[in-house]
């Protein structure tokens, strides 16, 4: 009895025990379950306030400028070529690419040997032409007084018919004597005919000779020509290029020689949009003289030159679109025919127009404004022209705050705070590099080897790299173009 009362306490202690082991597993599991359950308590919403750079809309006038980009060209350009056939027997002392020559100089000479041939034929015959005119003269002044005495001739015989007709009249004369006397006079006037016929033919002869003469002038004239023709002159003062002759060598007619180039007189061709044209244009359909500004970036120095548009293209052209429009420069300093340089072309004057950075108008025409309570308010305007990071636009915004910067997180309603840049905010300056001396020794050595390069724009770099600290920008230009 004793075995089984304490078998069975043993049993409904493990039962009780195996109980509370279940009850709390379940205590745990529902407390876990509650816990994920819950959701997380968070801090109240504050409303986020943006930092904004703001631009006051101040209407004014302002000029747009054209970027354009064009070639130099010269405006006097002479192709020299040979008259005709010969040997050049020699050539100016600068005759080569780049040589500078003078108005009149000499540049090349070709043989005159068979020329100099010519003209001496030329003025044999001219002298035989002008002997046979002063024969052909003699010869009509004694055919005249030939005719002269055969008409007096004539007369006398006439006269004597006259007279022995009278006397046959009064029975003095015979008949025979009177047919004699007739048959003289007769043969008298046939002699003045013949005389006559005589000066005819010398007063032909002298016009022939006359003609003769002319054509024998005309060809002493031509062969002075091509004689002329075998030495080559500078008509201006200019450059030579594309010298294609060397002395002894046995040109053709009509061969291109060079190519004479005028270094100052100078013009840019640049192509512009339909719609960039017709901006340009007058109330006349022409197009206006506007200045134009051609820059040529060289080893870190732009040179630049003032001009005027002078003309424009009398064809669009084949396969291309928009103008091309020629202007020509006023002291093109350092610019050579065949320079690909930067064309800026102001526009005419724009009246009552605003002034906006680029980002701050979208590509609708839509800007925000700063509101009451610093609260974003949207506006349209509308995009003149685009001038680089810059916008011109008429809108009714003159006076209140523009926001410089657009960005996805701004919209109409949101609350910001503007950044107002300040009027005594000083400017900055460029940005300088210290410069080693082995840099700065290769920048040098760069700059005194470009033989492009202007002397007085030289010297202008050489003085900034000569500092301790250099101007980024310009030695940025230059280790671009050294290959560094």
């Amino acid at each position: 009895m004793r075995f089984l009362r304490q078998s069975m306490i043993g049993l409904f202690l493990a039962a009780v025990t195996l109980g509370l082991l279940v009850w709390a597993v379940q205590m745990i599991g529902g407390a876990v379950q509650d816990r994920m359950a819950d959701s997380p308590k968070a801090p109240p919403a504050r409303e986020r306030i943006f930092s904004v750079n703001v631009v006051t809309a101040e209407v004014g006038a302002q000029t747009p400028v054209l970027t354009s980009f064009g070639e130099i060209a010269s405006r006097r350009t002479l192709e020299l070529r040979a008259a005709d056939t010969g040997r050049v027997i020699a050539l100016a002392d600068g005759f080569e690419d780049g040589g500078a020559v003078t108005v009149g100089d000499v540049l090349v000479r070709i043989d005159p040997a068979d020329a100099q041939s010519e003209v001496q034929r030329a003025q044999s015959d001219l002298a035989d032409g002008e002997a046979e005119e002063r024969d052909a003269a003699r010869g009509l002044v004694l055919a005249q007084d030939e005719l002269v005495a055969a008409q007096e001739q004539a007369e006398l015989r006439v006269r004597a018919a006259n007279r022995q007709s009278d006397l046959v009249t009064r029975g003095v004369g015979t008949t025979a004597a009177t047919e004699t006397a007739e048959l003289a006079a007769s043969a008298a006037r046939q002699a003045v005919l013949s005389r006559r016929q005589a000066v005819a033919q010398a007063e032909a002869r002298v016009d022939q000779s006359a003609t003769s003469t002319a054509r024998f002038q005309i060809a002493l004239d031509e062969a002075q020509r091509r004689l002329d023709d075998t030495v080559l002159h500078a008509p201006f003062t200019g450059t030579l290029s594309e010298t294609t002759v060397v002395e002894g060598r046995l040109v053709s007619a009509n061969e291109r020689l060079a190519e004479l180039l005028d270094p100052d007189d100078l013009e840019v061709s640049f192509r512009l949009s339909t719609a960039q044209y017709a901006r340009l244009l007058d109330k006349n359909g022409g197009i206006v003289k506007a200045e134009v500004t051609v820059t040529l970036d060289v080893a870190g120095v732009d040179l630049a030159a003032q001009g005027r548009i002078t003309r424009t293209s009398a064809a669009a052209g084949v396969g291309v679109t928009g103008r091309l429009v020629f202007a020509a420069l006023e002291a093109p300093v350092g610019f050579k025919p065949g320079d690909f340089v930067t064309v800026l072309v102001q526009e005419p004057t724009l009246e009552n127009v605003i002034l906006l950075p680029a980002s701050a108008v979208d590509a609708s025409g839509a800007v925000l404004l700063l509101g009451d309570g610093n609260r974003l308010e949207a506006a349209s305007v509308e995009v003149l022209r685009r001038q680089g990071d810059h916008v011109l636009v008429r809108g009714n915004i003159i006076g209140r705050e523009v926001i410089e910067t657009r960005s996805p997180l701004l919209g109409e309603g949101i609350a910001v705070k503007p950044l107002r840049k300040g009027a005594d905010e000083a400017p900055k300056g460029p940005e300088m590099l210290e410069l080693s001396e082995d840099r700065r020794a290769k920048l040098v050595a760069f700059v005194e080897g470009n033989q492009r390069m202007p002397q007085d724009a030289k010297a202008r770099v050489l003085a900034q790299l000569a500092q301790a600290q250099g101007p980024a920008r310009v030695v940025q230009r230059i280790e671009s173009r050294m290959g560094g």
